[in-house]
């Protein structure tokens, strides 16, 4: 974008996806003086393929693993929506509501989210049904929902007034169409992604390699040395 981001916001379905799809993107605004925000929309207590697993306690380590992603990475705060795994739907209005409120309070010159466009990654990979969900609401809140006044007017008459969204960042796409260069805060987006130890584990070089080599697939393409790619989409401005 040409002009100045002032404030972006981050909205994904599970504790670790902002910091795995958009780390470090997030951490570049920020360190250009953007304030960010992330949501997260779902709990993460499906994130365990131990069937003795305690949800409950594996739901509040997660919390706590993302609070502390988002501090490493710089944002001013984390919204917790606490649906169950699984359960988001985008055709929900409560969902859409919840949506569209925190885009007119948060008021994001850009909105980060998954593109639900892509579902099939290959023949090994098929993406989250709630990563598909979060994306395709987070579309119909932004585009034309938070901007309409007669949208959930009721917000209106609370005090929210209507905010268009001059960008999205599709992450997790197949069709990418702009290259973020985060080569100098890539190690800020991997230490993030390491808070994440019930996904991923104690932090350890092998990995840390892999995150890197991956960075430097993603901006070969744009002759840069380690970027995040995303569907751009300008709305406005």
């Amino acid at each position: 974008m040409t002009d100045a981001v002032a404030n972006v916001l981050a909205i994904y379905a599970h504790p670790d996806d902002a910091e795995t799809a958009a780390g470090g993107t997030l951490a570049k605004f920020i360190a250009q003086g953007a304030t960010a925000h992330i949501v997260v929309c779902a709990r993460g207590e499906k994130g365990s393929a131990d069937p003795d697993a305690d949800l409950t306690a594996l739901t509040a380590t997660r919390r706590l693993e993302a609070l502390e992603a988002g501090a490493v990475l710089g944002v001013a705060g984390t919204t917790f929506l606490d649906y169950p795994d699984g359960t988001i739907d985008a055709r929900s209005a409560d969902f859409a509501a919840t949506l569209v409120r925190l885009v007119r309070e948060h008021r994001p010159d850009v909105v980060l989210a998954p593109d639900p466009t892509a579902v099939f990654f290959g023949d090994t990979y098929v993406n989250h049904r709630d990563h598909r969900e979060v994306g395709w609401a987070v579309l119909d809140a932004v585009a034309p929902a938070a901007a309409n006044p007669h949208y959930f007017a009721e917000q209106i008459a609370a005090g929210l007034t209507p905010h268009s969204v001059r960008a999205l960042y599709l992450s997790g796409t197949l069709e990418p169409n702009e290259f973020v260069d985060i080569e100098a805060v890539l190690e800020r987006k991997i230490d993030a992604m390491f808070c994440h130890r019930t996904q991923l584990g104690e932090v350890n070089d092998e990995f840390r390699a892999f995150l890197r080599t991956r960075a430097a697939e993603a901006g070969r393409g744009a002759g840069l040395r380690a970027a995040e790619a995303f569907r751009r989409v300008t709305l406005a401005g």
